[in-house]
């Protein structure tokens, strides 16, 4: 253990030492700190399943999470390393809190640079203290801006990324979405093109737990995950509506009062059709916590990224068949440039 939080102390040193030179010196302190307490914390599952002192609910959930991990090296192909094979408990209830902001009348977000992960549209913080400050500061500049917690993140294979409490206990079916979705990074990245990355990942999650649940599921768990994915859809669908609404605000003519006006009854009307949308689903108040804040242009700002591209990817998946052609037509996507990438696949997403 102790080899190991040394080798993780001068590998986050070293990244401070190279971030240090672009800018924000105390942001990126925090987050070495922040990668190494985590990576500190992470035991191998092995010793939690050995430890008698180990709660019973939490020595399945592990068990759980091995089955569901080897599941990803032998039928999907992701990588076989040392991520998701440790698991670090925390006191706190996400593992960092992102910050996304806009300008008031638009929906583009502002950018974040960092030499390994590119060009982003958010900024994490590992205490929500720490986020929350930046966001008013950015306020203060009259920015639009959501502080969201996120229970997952991947570091792209340079580190080994653990389980952790914050979603451990998930049901089955999105314990395992998310292991496939973040190991996918591992698989294929381009720094800078959030909508690549995450629509690819988007759509190894999908396929990946289609077949999770195919093997490994019963019909309750298909039926669990089934309202699962139609409320998701149902929320997103809901959200784009919105978002194109407000973009012909923002495009139009009118002045920037009026565009104000708009915007504000926008969101109200959202408002009350998430409330009936909720209604809908017996009350399920999974995206209760979307509202925690006033709505703002933020909370729109990445809907799109995570979605734009998964038709293209699903197209391509059926066409390769495997999982290691699919990958490998992924990477020549991914070495093109970004205009000519986001060209290809625009060409492959199915006609409406």
């Amino acid at each position: 253990m102790k080899t190991r939080t040394l080798r993780h102390m001068a590998l986050a040193g070293f990244a401070v030492a190279l971030l240090a030179s672009c800018s924000g010196l105390s942001y990126y302190a925090q987050a070495a700190r922040g990668q190494v307490s985590l990576l500190s914390d992470a035991r191998p599952i092995e010793d939690w399943l050995a430890d008698n002192g180990t709660d019973s609910k939490l020595r399945v959930r592990l068990a759980t999470a091995r089955q569901i991990r080897s599941f990803a090296v032998k039928e999907l192909g992701l990588p076989d390393n040392g991520s998701y094979k440790n698991y670090a408990r925390l006191s706190r209830p996400y593992v960092l809190w992102n910050i996304v902001a806009t300008p008031e009348l638009s929906l583009r977000p502002l950018q974040w640079c960092f030499p390994v992960a590119g060009c982003v549209n958010y900024r994490g913080y590992y205490s929500k203290e720490d986020a929350q400050a930046y966001a008013r500061e950015l306020r203060a500049d009259g920015h639009d801006v959501q502080v969201g917690g996120v229970p997952a993140y991947s570091t792209l294979g340079w580190f080994n990324d653990p389980l952790i409490s914050t979603f451990i206990h998930y049901p089955d079916a999105e314990l395992a979405r998310l292991i496939f979705h973040e190991l996918s990074h591992q698989v294929v990245y381009v720094p800078g093109d959030s909508q690549f990355n995450e629509s690819f990942a988007s759509a190894v999650e999908e396929a990946g737990v289609e077949r999770w649940l195919s093997g490994f599921g019963n019909d309750t768990m298909r039926q669990n995950y089934a309202s699962f994915a139609a409320r998701k859809k149902d929320f997103l669908k809901l959200l784009l509506e919105y978002r194109r609404a407000l973009e012909a605000n923002y495009a139009s003519k009118a002045p920037p009062a009026a565009k104000r006006e708009a915007k504000a009854r926008l969101f109200a009307q959202l408002k009350e059709d998430y409330l009936v949308l909720k209604a809908s689903w017996g009350g399920f108040a999974g995206y209760d916590r979307f509202f925690a804040e006033p709505l703002s242009n933020a909370h729109l700002a990445s809907i799109a990224t995570y979605t734009d591209f998964v038709p293209a990817f699903r197209t391509l998946l059926a066409r390769e068949k495997t999982f290691a052609g699919f990958y490998a037509s992924a990477r020549k996507l991914a070495a093109l440039e970004k205009a000519e990438r986001h060209r290809r696949l625009k060409a492959l997403a199915p006609r409406a």
